[in-house]
């Protein structure tokens, strides 16, 4: 599980056997979350306040670059399974 960064208590991350599209699952101490990063929006969310899906939102928009860079970066040498 390739962690791309910490910051505020949240951790954002991809999985080894993720697929497309491009997206990152931020996790904190109340639970995780998923979103699609080329249009930023929720996908799923297991616990997570509406307080830190707004933060995590803001963040993920911040650095929605160096996201995508890591997981092209990553899956470049890892195949995708179907």
């Amino acid at each position: 599980m390739p962690e791309i960064f910490r910051v505020f208590g949240f951790r954002f991350l991809f999985y080894s056997n993720d697929h497309l599209p491009i997206h990152v699952h931020v996790r904190n101490s109340d639970g995780e979350a998923g979103f699609s990063i080329n249009l930023i929006q929720l996908l799923d969310n297991y616990g997570m306040k509406s307080k830190d899906l707004k933060i995590a939102e803001g963040l993920i928009e911040e650095n929605e670059d160096i996201i995508e860079h890591r997981w092209k970066e990553f899956f470049q040498q890892q195949p995708f399974t179907t």
